[in-house]
């Protein structure tokens, strides 16, 4: 993933939105390597890499999650689709637009 795409996350990024979670969100990207979010009460750091112990892995094209961040893919349409493959805790992956929401 490039810095300018951390960079948008973290200006996207709704504190509000974040308030008592502590989960980490794994990201496996076909194209781009690897990366990990760590949503803690309200505050956000992103990781290089695999994480210890996410919360949820999601696995798919950078191209994929751009379109899911913008609108332009549904989440759930990507799931059941295979264009973005998830374990762990599922549920967590439908927030992601609520703390990244498209301003």
């Amino acid at each position: 993933m490039s810095t300018s795409t951390f960079d948008k996350l973290q200006d996207r990024f709704d504190p509000h939105a974040a308030q008592g979670m502590d989960d980490v969100f794994q990201f496996h990207f076909s194209d781009d390597g690897s990366l990990y979010l760590v949503v803690k009460d309200g505050t956000l750091s992103i990781g290089e890499g695999e994480h210890d112990d996410p919360s949820v892995s999601l696995s798919m094209s950078s191209d994929t999650l751009k379109g899911i961040m913008n609108g332009e893919i549904n989440g759930m349409t990507a799931f059941m689709t295979g264009k973005l493959k998830a374990t762990g805790n599922v549920m967590l992956a439908t927030k992601l637009t609520s703390l990244f929401p498209n301003r």
